[in-house]
């Protein structure tokens, strides 16, 4: 699951705002140190600085996006929701708020949703294999195997060494009864350094 965590140039920011937006900017600046580029280290301190920079820059939708990540580390996923919702309002072509909010319908179990913000995000960015894949597994969990696995085949072309599409290819391929695709699948993903599916799949005897 990708969460990244969105910078902005700091010279650029100084020349686009006044006085009060570069005090936002600090804060956001705060924000993004604790942060490891796709998780925050510290979500609750960041969500504080995040709430001072929104207070006094309500229009910058890379505050409610970031807030949204912090909000989504903690687990906390209406309000992270709430902030996606809000960046993406702000910014129509926000494909990293369409991901993310995606990825949050997709572990609440509204997968419908989760495709929707899916389909979105590979619109604005269709080279995006990590969207194919959030979307393939969508499409797993509503029974709609063979798109499921249309989206990791997209993923796997577009990321070759994608270890998750290889591992859920070969769980799909499994579950239908393709022990041949789903042992190669399960081999390639060992191969990458998930060995979970391999060794179960060896277990039930569906591989050797």
């Amino acid at each position: 699951m990708r969460k990244i965590i969105v910078s902005i140039f700091l010279v650029l920011t100084l020349l686009c705002f006044p006085a009060m937006g570069e005090k936002a900017v600090d804060w956001f600046y705060k924000a993004n140190a604790l942060s490891d580029g796709k998780k925050y280290t510290d979500p609750i301190k960041a969500i504080e600085y995040l709430n001072n920079a929104i207070k006094l820059q309500p229009d910058d939708e890379n505050y409610y996006y970031n807030r949204g990540v912090a909000y989504d580390n903690l687990g906390q996923y209406q309000p992270a929701i709430k902030d996606y919702n809000q960046a993406i309002s702000l910014k129509p072509d926000y494909a990293e708020a369409f991901y993310n909010r995606g990825t949050i319908y997709s572990e609440i179990g509204q997968y419908q949703l989760a495709i929707k913000d899916f389909n979105e995000a590979i619109r604005l960015q269709p080279n995006d294999a990590e969207a194919y894949h959030g979307r393939g597994f969508a499409y797993d969990k509503l029974g709609q195997y063979q798109r499921a696995i249309e989206d990791y085949n997209q993923a796997i072309r577009l990321q070759p060494d994608y270890t998750k599409a290889y591992n859920n290819r070969g769980i799909n391929y499994l579950s239908q009864g393709n022990n041949t695709l789903g042992c190669s699948d399960a081999q390639k993903a060992c191969a990458l350094g998930n060995c979970k599916l391999l060794e179960m799949a060896k277990v039930k005897g569906a591989c050797h």
